[in-house]
């Protein structure tokens, strides 16, 4: 079985410092059921390819020395990727993985243009889940398949592909989601599967995997479909999913309540969406459905649809808007699914313009380019109103959670820093953006809140 990774770029080399695998000699590896072995078969400065090439020995699988005697003497574990390479991916990429790079840290924190290629993975299903779970990461998704044997044609393709994923991630990310998802499709482990795996797919999974569209069929096939661990998976998942909600305002804190933060916040949205002379609006973290149901109100918007991380937001969301006792005009106009803004999604496009009020600040730094690539790229709507807290003006706050409104708050910036951030978020995606304070203003430290209007250029 092979796995190859190509970095294109600008001194590709870099990728041995990476790997901490040397280019220039090839490397052999004991394993506990064969060997591994690492080699580059190009090295140049726009492009280096890396190859992990796994030899099993049959006969320890046959005999139960690895394992346990699972495999008949005629198989094909030691032709195909499965959970076997996705251990020797912890063996010999293991630092790799953890995204410890010394002395070249900020390139392993960086996406890099990176090709992943597996060759004759096992994919018994339809092959088209291939796009379900690896397009919301991030990649272009490709594979080529076979027919089962040329003199039986009859007999259809092979359940075996070659996986090419393409796309720029770091590439702590590329070897995490490769560990995790060879053995989902492959659905045959060669080794027990009890609470270790768990704990695993929590620790490999942990920066990707909650929010991701296909989780819980993720969770089920890398847990060999056993129930009570699957259970416990999606529960410890659901715990890490934050509560980035309208529920979860910053009005708690405002130094005058009588000027309750949120409705202002609201109203100055539907009033950029109204301005914007959008027709189908997409609430991108809808929670509860605040802002939803101002826009069932006004009949300008024909088209509205919620989506949310939590089905839990989702549920009350369709409480408030009464969706189950709604006639079928008001069924058609409006619409409520379950996604995350950290991976592409198709459901996304087709909106006049999308709204994401008070949520990128619940996301790691590091998942910005994925939120980027997914509302500005992939749905790529007319316009798009964001707001998010001005940390200048939490000076006027009491009781803030390490100086941030909301305990699960990853960062607030300021007013430059967030002008910043719109204005080449705009260039890069080829929008025009202005930026607006929402809330009463203080002399020093702004509006509460700030809003950036993106509008396609």
């Amino acid at each position: 079985m092979l796995l190859t990774i190509t970095y294109t770029g600008h001194d590709t080399p870099d990728l041995g410092y990476l790997l901490y695998k040397n280019p220039s000699r090839a490397q052999v590896f004991d394993l506990a059921f064969g060997r591994a072995r690492v080699f580059y078969p190009e090295v140049s400065d726009q492009r280096t390819t890396a190859t992990l090439l796994l030899d099993i020995d049959p006969v320890t699988l046959t005999r139960g020395r690895q394992g346990k005697g699972l495999f008949d003497y005629v198989n094909d574990r030691p032709y195909v990727s499965s959970s076997f390479m996705s251990v020797a991916l912890a063996k010999v990429f293991g630092t790799a993985m953890t995204g410890r790079a010394d002395a070249h840290q900020e390139l392993s924190d960086s996406p890099l243009d990176l090709t992943a290629t597996v060759t004759m993975l096992p994919c018994r299903t339809d092959p088209s889940l291939l796009r379900d779970v690896f397009e919301p990461l991030g990649y272009e998704v490709s594979y080529e398949t076979f027919i089962l044997d040329e003199s039986f044609p009859d007999w259809g393709d092979s359940p075996y592909v070659n996986l090419t994923l393409t796309g720029k991630v770091r590439l702590r990310d590329l070897l995490s989601h490769l560990y995790v998802l060879i053995p989902v499709f492959d659905k045959q482990k060669h080794y027990w599967i009890g609470q270790a795996e768990v704990d695993k797919l929590l620790r490999f999974g942990a920066d990707w995997l909650p929010r991701h569209p296909a989780r819980d069929f993720i969770a089920s096939r890398y847990l060999g479909h056993f129930r009570e661990l699957t259970t416990e998976a999606i529960r410890r998942l659901d715990a890490e999913i934050a509560p980035a909600s309208d529920t979860d305002s910053d009005d708690d804190a405002t130094p005058n309540p009588q000027t309750a933060l949120n409705p202002q916040r609201m109203a100055a949205v539907v009033e950029a969406l109204k301005q914007s002379g959008a027709r189908s609006v997409i609430d991108l973290g809808c929670g509860e459905g605040n802002l939803l149901q101002l826009l069932l109100a006004d009949g300008q918007f024909t088209r509205i649809t919620g989506m949310d991380v939590q089905v839990r937001a989702l549920r009350r969301a369709s409480a408030r808007l009464r969706l189950e006792e709604a006639g079928d005009a008001k069924r058609e106009r409006v619409t409520l699914f379950q996604g995350s803004l950290a991976y592409t999604d198709a459901r996304l496009k087709g909106y006049d313009a999308a709204a994401v009020v008070e949520v990128i600040e619940h996301m790691d730094l590091g998942r910005l380019p994925a939120f980027e690539q997914a509302v500005f790229q992939v749905a790529h709507p007319k316009t798009v109103v964001l707001t998010t807290p001005n940390r200048e003006y939490n000076a006027k706050y009491q009781h803030l959670h390490d100086g941030l409104r909301h305990h699960d708050h990853r960062f607030e910036w300021t007013r430059a820093e967030f002008a910043r951030w719109a204005g080449a978020t705009a260039a890069k995606y080829g929008y025009e953006v202005d930026v607006h304070p929402v809330g009463e203003q203080d002399e020093l430290a702004g509006a509460p809140t700030q809003m950036a209007v993106f509008t396609c250029a």
